[in-house]
């Protein structure tokens, strides 16, 4: 595949490129956290205990954060070789392509321990293709962006979650409505699944469409890439990635808490309708995306670094009037709860579009962004949701699981601290050929 060359492309072009992928793999990744949530405990783990089956589901969406760190290294080094815009496509394909296939996996009652088995290898691929996505798209957003907007070109992509969320969530509040329990438990489930063809043919046909950033292209007529990206990260700038790692975790952890682990909870301890907490969720992760976009664009002038500072220390706080709201079972509470904790979020979220990559030279810097985001996601996306059920078990109260999610905003604190302000740094590395 060749290289779109000549006039730039428009601002609408980049802005829905470098959306639509991140739109469509994190509704992939989101119907497969929420069904996690609701049914797969029953679907593939039906001879254990609902704990234990719930911890299970809880394992196998654990599974995607493992695999999301080695995408990123496997992505990032060819995206630093040969360029954004190859990787950003398969990526696309790879995701879509296993959440299809999570939809066409047979219940263990079908199959027996086979279907478990086949669910974790769909969701460990569907952790490689996310693994490469983010990176990828806030570099085409930013590296096309004018030097001082690139935190409102990096919100394009940032979008992609709460617009993937609140689309998979709308579905299953459909199908869960329309349907009895027991249709939604046999095939009313998969539907979410299997509708992201439809979503993986539109991604694909835009991206197709799009050219190769200027940034990368100049870097490529100045110098050879690096022969192994992630190697030379490794060596150049270790602490900064650890840092920038750390300092991510927090976003995964306050987002998985509150739409998956809050999910279970809720519709489980509580013995709350799943509706109800869908809907509330919903309408947080709407707020949450409009709170992005604003954070994006305020971190072109206040600074990136500032504005994560303040979303560590906010999140913190929150940590425990989110379950105390919960708690109290009233549905508004429940989403003044939930729209607190993502709006911590999306001012953390917001920003990260941006600073990630400005951390990092072009050499390595797909490498180093998906990296960093990918890592964190481990501790943040896939260990939280298995921690917090535990805690719960195991004490019977929320305070446990708030203390959890307020020493993991401390240590994004401490992790920022020491990292430098980028918003005003040189992107292009000094390449003057860059247009």
């Amino acid at each position: 595949m060749e290289l779109t060359k000549g006039a730039p492309p428009s601002t609408a072009r980049i802005a829905v490129a470098s959306f639509i992928g991140t739109a469509i793999e994190f509704y992939d990744f989101y119907v497969y956290g929420t069904a996690a949530a609701l049914v797969f405990g029953q679907v593939f783990f039906p001879t254990v205990s609902p704990l234990a089956g719930q911890l299970a589901a809880f394992a196998t969406f654990a599974v995607g954060f493992v695999a999301r760190p080695l995408g990123a290294i496997l992505f990032g080094h060819f995206g630093d070789r040969i360029g954004r815009k190859r990787m950003l496509i398969v990526s696309l394909v790879t995701m879509g392509l296993a959440t299809i296939a999570v939809g066409v996996i047979p219940s263990f009652e079908t199959i027996g321990v086979a279907a478990p088995i086949l669910l974790t290898l769909a969701r460990f691929v569907q952790g490689i293709g996310l693994g490469g996505e983010w990176g990828g798209a806030v570099l085409l957003a930013t590296e096309y962006a004018p030097a001082r907007r690139r935190g409102l070109f990096s919100a394009f992509p940032q979008l992609g979650p709460a617009v993937g969320f609140v689309l998979g969530n709308a579905l299953f509040i459909v199908l869960s409505l329309a349907m009895t329990r027991e249709a939604f438990l046999s095939i009313g489930w998969r539907i979410p699944f299997l509708a992201s063809a439809v979503l993986l043919g539109v991604g694909y046909y835009i991206r197709v469409r799009i050219a190769e950033t200027p940034v990368f292209r100049a870097a490529l007529e100045e110098r050879a890439p690096a022969p192994v990206p992630f190697v030379e990260l490794l060596r150049a700038r270790a602490g900064v990635l650890v840092l920038a790692t750390m300092s991510f975790v927090l976003a995964h952890t306050l987002f998985y808490t509150v739409t998956t682990f809050t999910l279970s909870y809720a519709t489980t301890t509580l013995q709350l309708d799943r509706t109800v907490v869908l809907v509330a969720t919903m309408i947080a992760v709407a707020i949450m995306g409009a709170a992005t976009l604003g954070a994006a664009v305020w971190s072109d002038r206040l600074g990136r670094r500032r504005l994560c500072i303040a979303a560590a220390a906010l999140a913190a706080v929150w940590a425990f009037p989110l379950f105390w709201l919960i708690d109290t079972r009233d549905p508004a509470l429940i989403t003044l709860g939930a729209t607190g904790a993502l709006l911590c979020f999306a001012l953390l979220y917001g920003p990260m579009g941006a600073f990630l990559p400005e951390l990092f030279p072009i050499r390595y810097r797909y490498s180093g962004a998906s990296f960093a985001y990918s890592a964190s996601g481990i501790v943040g996306g896939g260990v939280s949701p298995i921690v917090a059920t535990d805690l719960l078990q195991r004490t019977g109260s929320t305070t446990g699981v708030s203390v959890y999610v307020a020493g993991i905003a401390v240590v994004g604190l401490l992790a920022l601290l020491p990292l430098r302000e980028t918003k005003d740094a040189d992107f292009t590395d000094g390449l003057v050929t860059v247009t």
